[in-house]
């Protein structure tokens, strides 16, 4: 039995609380994403149960002959389920600003995610495929191994840092929500292939996620510079 991935939830829901109070310290964030905390850490939850089931079920266990089995989590958490979840409850909570409030919780996300990834030190989780580099954590037969959600944890915090800095000093609506999709999505499309499998990997999904995070940016660009239209001239 397993309930070390908890601890992973619960430093993931650190790092996005401080994030949160770090970013909202003049109330900006609130002013942009009432509840932040609520809402976020709501979606959060909805996927993990909701990648939570869906990793027991493609694993053939029934949930509901095994409810225990969704606290124990012993086979880990669907990626595709819970960021599904995890954005389609993020976009009800947000659905009257939407554009506005996914810049705010954009920043904030991503250092939960981080939180999420870097939790692997504390279950001791974080290899990948062998490695010869100087960092390489070593695993099962004294073999050193690529510290892979290491990697993931890095790429997402300096991801995260790139779109707060340019959340305070303004963008247009929608871009940093849409930049934060490709980063999330990329991160993990970077480090797939490090990653120990037991089957085909997710590889495909992270680079669609990717895709659809840049045609998003772009659509957001594009909505951002339509030409205003002008004004009747007044009549003399």
């Amino acid at each position: 039995m397993e309930f070390t991935l908890l601890g992973n939830a619960l430093i993931g829901a650190a790092a996005l609380w401080g994030s949160i109070r770090y970013l909202d310290r003049d109330g900006r964030l609130t002013a942009a994403a009432p509840r932040p905390w609520d809402v976020a850490l709501g979606a959060s939850m909805l996927g993990l149960v909701v990648g939570r089931l869906w990793a027991m079920i493609g694993a053939g266990t029934n949930p509901l002959t095994h409810l225990f089995d969704v606290l124990l989590i012993r086979g880990g958490v669907d990626t595709v389920g819970a960021s599904l979840a995890f954005g389609a409850a993020l976009a009800w909570g947000y659905r009257d600003r939407l554009a506005v409030a996914t810049d705010a919780i954009a920043a904030p996300a991503l250092f939960g995610l981080a939180g999420w990834h870097g939790g692997c030190l504390v279950r001791g989780a974080c290899a990948g495929t062998p490695t010869t580099l100087p960092w390489g954590v070593e695993g099962t037969g004294g073999v050193f191994r690529h510290p892979i959600e290491v990697y993931a944890a890095l790429l997402l915090v300096g991801g995260g840092l790139l779109i707060a800095r340019a959340w305070r000093t303004g963008s247009l609506p929608g871009r940093l929500g849409s930049l934060a999709v490709v980063v999330a999505a990329g991160s993990r499309a970077l480090t797939e292939p490090l990653r120990l499998h037991l089957g085909s990997g997710l590889l495909g999904f992270y680079l669609v996620g990717t895709l659809a995070g840049i045609v998003m940016f772009a659509i957001a660009g594009r909505k951002g510079h339509r030409p205003r239209p002008q004004q009747p001239a007044e009549q003399a």
